[in-house]
């Protein structure tokens, strides 16, 4: 009896010994097998320069730069402003997909004529209405001025009257219609600012005019062919209102 549990005992013994043993070589393998694997190796890099057709500014290179660098992690990217252009460096394949990248992005710009009518409204009835047409690139700007330059005498130096009109000092002020359009995706950013010389008169020393000055600012959406009203807006001193529409016609698809 005592011969059997001596024979029990070294049999646990040896099974507990092999599972101490054979244990590490399973941890070893599954170690050796989830080592992560090094970076794929590349192919040969070249350089090329992709030249952008439809860009007109610079936050449009930089909005195609950050795209690229955000898709494609391992290939140097440089742009060239004054050229509008992009330098790649990369592999083949690389570069073919960011051909085709660019291609999708460098677009043409959709292009619109921006008409504006101002119009003198009394009793209900429109009348003396002037039209000042522009031409708008989706994403860009078109500034018109229409006007004089008034000179205003803002200092001078000197005893008598004579020697104080020949060092009197001038500054030229813009009097008349300026109108800023922007338009961006499907907005239409407007300003219309208007200023006249009035009759009254202002200065201690100097007669100097009063100029009147009238601003409408806002965004409208594009609607082409349907006149949209920015805004109406009082004439001092009169009973009229002047009223400000404008209408948008697309001329690329």
């Amino acid at each position: 009896m005592t011969l059997l549990r001596s024979r029990m005992a070294q049999c646990v013994f040896t099974a507990c010994a092999l599972t101490a043993i054979t244990f590490p070589c399973a941890v070893n393998a599954q170690s050796t097998n989830t080592e992560s694997k090094g970076p794929e190796p590349r192919g040969p890099e070249t350089s090329e320069t992709i030249y952008l057709s439809n860009v007109t500014g610079q936050n449009d290179l930089n909005d195609i730069q950050t795209a690229l660098r955000n898709n494609f992690t391992r290939i140097r990217i440089y742009g060239v402003a004054t050229q509008y252009a992009i330098t790649v460096r990369g592999t083949a394949e690389e570069l073919q997909g960011v051909k085709k990248m660019v291609a999708e992005l460098d677009r043409p710009k959709k292009i619109y004529r921006v008409t504006y009518n101002v119009s003198d409204v009394e009793n209900g009835k429109r009348t003396n209405t002037k039209h000042y047409s522009l031409i708008v690139t989706s994403g860009g700007k078109t500034i018109l001025k229409q006007g004089n330059r008034v000179p205003l005498v803002t200092g001078m130096t000197g005893d008598n009257a004579a020697a104080a009109s020949q060092n009197s000092q001038i500054q030229y002020v813009d009097v008349g219609l300026n109108i800023d359009a922007n338009i961006e995706g499907t907005a239409l950013r407007t300003k219309v600012e208007q200023s006249a010389i009035t009759d009254e008169r202002a200065g201690v020393t100097a007669p100097d005019p009063v100029i009147r000055q009238t601003m409408l600012e806002g965004t409208s959406s594009l609607t082409s062919g349907r006149p949209v009203v920015l805004g109406s807006l009082d004439v001092p001193g009169t009973t009229r209102r002047e009223e400000i529409e404008v209408v948008t016609e697309t001329l690329t698809p």
